[in-house]
């Protein structure tokens, strides 16, 4: 067999050719149709936009630093608004610690994977005041690195004489599904209000 034979093919293969051609051109026998009982949704739903901005506050990729803190600060000035300790849920989604480890998010290392004990906290004498807080002002704020910064705030509480000051810590997240948010690192009483221990 030549070279050249090889490259055209045989009378017999060109009437084959022809032939299957013709016959991919003839209607099907038999068609298979599938109907079904209700309509297919679209892969988005209608109101897909809406539910997207009901999804829980919490960290975003456009937040500074600065509006992290701002909006934990607000969310614990409306603490039970819209439900009880909603403020601090918020400061949860906030929290940059692994759930599966010990956190020093308050100080001492403490077990915060569960919210209960992170939510009691928040409830103890000293971080209270930051519940339902009436007045705040920022007292010093400091980028400490390209990724972290830190802010003191000084916050008057809700009871008569209730002053304190509070520090914190955020840590903007580089790689990872977190890749670019501010997230809080801890969140420290200027004093050591833990020294005696606590029982959360």
């Amino acid at each position: 067999m030549s070279f050249g034979s090889s490259l055209f093919p045989t009378p017999h293969a060109m009437r084959f050719l022809s032939n299957s051609n013709r016959t991919s051109q003839l209607p099907l026998p038999h068609t298979f149709r599938v109907k079904s009982s209700s309509d297919v949704p679209d892969f988005l739903s209608a109101d897909w936009l809406e539910s997207r901005k009901k999804r829980p506050f919490g960290p975003r990729l456009d937040y500074s630093a600065e509006d992290a803190v701002r909006y934990q600060l607000e969310a614990l000035k409306y603490n039970d608004q819209p439900r009880q300790d909603y403020g601090i849920e918020v400061m949860y989604r906030f929290a940059g610690f692994d759930p599966f480890e010990r956190s020093t998010y308050f100080g001492p290392f403490f077990d915060l994977g569960q919210f209960e004990r992170f939510r009691r906290i928040f409830h103890h004498s000293t971080y209270r005041v930051l519940l339902g807080h009436k007045e705040r002002k920022i007292m010093s704020s400091l980028f400490v690195e390209e990724n972290k910064y830190k802010q003191r705030v000084w916050i008057r509480g809700s009871r008569p004489e209730e002053e304190e000051i509070f520090q914190f810590t955020m840590v903007q997240r580089v790689g990872g599904c977190w890749d670019g948010y501010w997230l809080t690192e801890s969140l420290l009483h200027d004093r050591d209000t833990f020294a005696g221990g606590l029982a959360y």
